[in-house]
C-alpha cells in the first residue's frame, strides 16, 4: 500500500479579496521507505505541499491520504495526534530547544506525545544517538556544537517516536557543502536501518542527486515530467 496518496489536491490561500492559488490539482503516490524530493523555485508550492503532508495546514479541496488515514479529514485534536504517532520533522533552522540537553532534545518527543515508562525511553534515545553518532555529545546544550551536530541531532529527534514518515524542509539550507553531504548520507542510512521515507522540500542539488524520485513543481502544479530518476535530477 502506497504512504502517501493524493489526488486533485487544491490549496488556496485569501486575503481580502484576494486568492492565491498554492496548490493546482495537485496528484501523486510515494511508497514506503522511499527517499523524494519535491524541487521548485521559491513560491512554486513545495512548502505548502509539505504543510499539508504534515497536517499543519489543510487542503481546500482534494484527498490527501498518508499510511491510510485521510489526513484532511481529521480535527486539530486528531491532527495532533497523528502528527506525534507517524512523523517526524527536520527543519532548515534546526529548531533544537536550546534550554535542553542534546539527550533531552531528542527525549522531548517521547515525552510529548507517547506514554513511554522512562527505562524505554532511555533505552531508545541512546540508541537514536548512537545511530547518528552523537553519544559523546549527549549532555552538551545545542549552543556548544556545531550546525552538522544540531542537524545530526534533528535526525535523531525525529526519528526516537518510529514514524513512518519523514519530512524535512530545506534540511541542508544552513550547512556547508562538506557537512551536508555527510547529513544526506545520514539520512540514506537512518532510512535502510529504520525504515522511514524521508520526503524533502529543497533547492539544493545534493540532495536532489541522492533521491530517488523528483517532483518537479511550477506555479502550483507538478510538471508533466514530474515524476524523475535521480540521475535525470541531476540536470534538473
Amino acid at each position: 500500500m502506497s504512504l502517501i496518496v493524493t489526488q486533485d489536491i487544491c490549496k488556496t490561500y485569501r486575503t481580502g479579496e484576494v486568492a492565491v492559488e498554492a496548490l493546482k490539482s495537485v496528484s501523486f503516490t510515494i511508497e514506503p521507505k522511499s527517499f523524494v524530493s519535491f524541487v521548485g523555485p521559491s513560491g512554486s508550492g513545495k512548502t505548502t505541499l509539505l504543510n499539508l503532508i504534515g497536517c499543519l495546514d489543510r487542503p481546500t479541496s482534494g484527498t490527501l491520504e498518508v499510511a491510510g488515514i485521510h489526513i484532511s479529514r481529521l480535527n486539530r485534536k486528531k491532527a495532533a495526534a497523528f502528527r506525534g504517532s507517524h512523523l517526524g520533522f527536520i527543519f532548515q533552522d534546526f529548531n533544537l530547544i536550546p534550554v535542553l540537553s542534546v539527550y533531552e532534545n531528542v527525549e522531548y518527543p517521547l515525552l510529548m506525545v507517547q506514554n513511554i515508562p522512562g527505562s524505554e525511553r532511555r533505552k531508545r534515545v541512546l540508541h537514536m544517538l548512537d545511530a547518528v553518532g552523537m553519544t559523546d555529545q549527549k549532555d552538551k546544550y545545542p549552543d556548544h556544537i556545531s550546525g552538522g551536530q544540531k542537524q545530526r541531532v534533528a535526525v535523531a529527534r525525529a526519528l526516537v517516536t518510529k514514524p513512518p514518515l519523514i519530512l524535512a524542509d530545506e534540511p541542508t539550507a544552513n550547512l556547508d557543502s562538506q557537512t551536508a553531504f555527510k547529513v544526506i548520507d545520514l539520512m540514506h542510512h537512518m532510512r535502510d536501518e529504520f525504515g522511514a521515507t524521508f520526503v524533502f522540500s529543497t533547492h539544493d542539488r545534493k540532495i536532489v542527486r541522492s533521491v530517488e524520485t523528483i517532483y518537479s513543481l511550477t506555479d502550483g502544479r507538478i510538471n508533466t515530467h514530474a515524476s524523475l530518476s535521480s540521475q535525470g535530477g541531476n540536470d534538473a
